[in-house]
């Protein structure tokens, strides 16, 4: 299961890190993401959702 949200797609996103002589490494920005049980089809299902689409009331918990 990736860690990607199923409503509003979020995932992790990837960059630089810069140092202050400005040497460039690779870094992660991670979504967060809970896993929450929501009816997917009428059923309760298991997936990852966004903090802010939970905050917003995007979706009902079952």
């Amino acid at each position: 299961m990736a860690r990607k949200c199923v409503i509003t797609g979020r995932k992790t996103g990837t960059g630089n890190r810069r140092s202050h002589a400005m040497n460039a490494t690779k870094r992660k920005w991670k979504a967060n993401l809970q896993r929450v049980r929501i009816m997917v089809d009428g059923k309760p299902k298991r997936v990852y959702v966004s903090a802010r689409a939970l905050k917003s009331g995007k979706i009902k918990r079952v």
